[in-house]
């Protein structure tokens, strides 16, 4: 091959190897906008009070249960979760139970209505958070699990 041959074939692999680093770049930059796009379209927002529009208070925490319960045909009165919750855990929604069997048996109750990680788990509620101590979920989950257990919250007067 001539000497001029050699460095046209040379200059030539060169630019096609800046295009193609300059091409994979610019597709690697676009990725990250383009699975935005489509992982957020995809993914539904975790319903919590103040995506509801409720305010992050125990108020709140209960209405907006009340309307995550509506949307999934869950009965309940904003009566009965109130009463269930102030004699659960006095509205503290990071209240654990370190005692009683449940606790000996390595599944203290948790949250607001102090609901075990299993019942959590069983009756949680689509687009409510998976974790036990987000008010929300929890009050929607052990209300989901008075409704099939007692026919609603409305109907628990004492420890479930």
């Amino acid at each position: 091959m001539s000497a001029a041959a050699q460095h046209r074939r040379t200059r030539t692999s060169r630019l096609a190897r800046k295009l193609a680093v300059a091409g994979t770049g610019v597709a690697v930059l676009a990725l990250p906008l383009i699975g935005a796009s489509s992982a957020s379209a995809a993914t539904p927002t975790v319903q919590t009070a103040t995506t509801l529009g409720y305010s992050n208070t125990l108020d709140g925490w209960i209405r907006a249960s009340l309307a995550v319960m509506a949307e999934h045909g869950i009965p309940g009165s904003y009566d009965g979760i109130y009463r269930n919750v102030i004699r659960e855990s006095s509205g503290n929604p990071y209240a654990i139970n370190l005692w009683d069997s449940n606790a000996a048996a390595g599944t203290p109750s948790k949250g607001l209505l102090q609901v075990i990680d299993p019942t959590f788990n069983a009756y949680h509620v689509a687009n409510t958070s998976w974790d036990p101590y987000d008010p929300v979920a929890n009050i929607t989950a052990a209300c989901n699990y008075a409704a099939q257990r007692y026919g609603s919250i409305d109907n628990v007067f004492g420890a479930y």
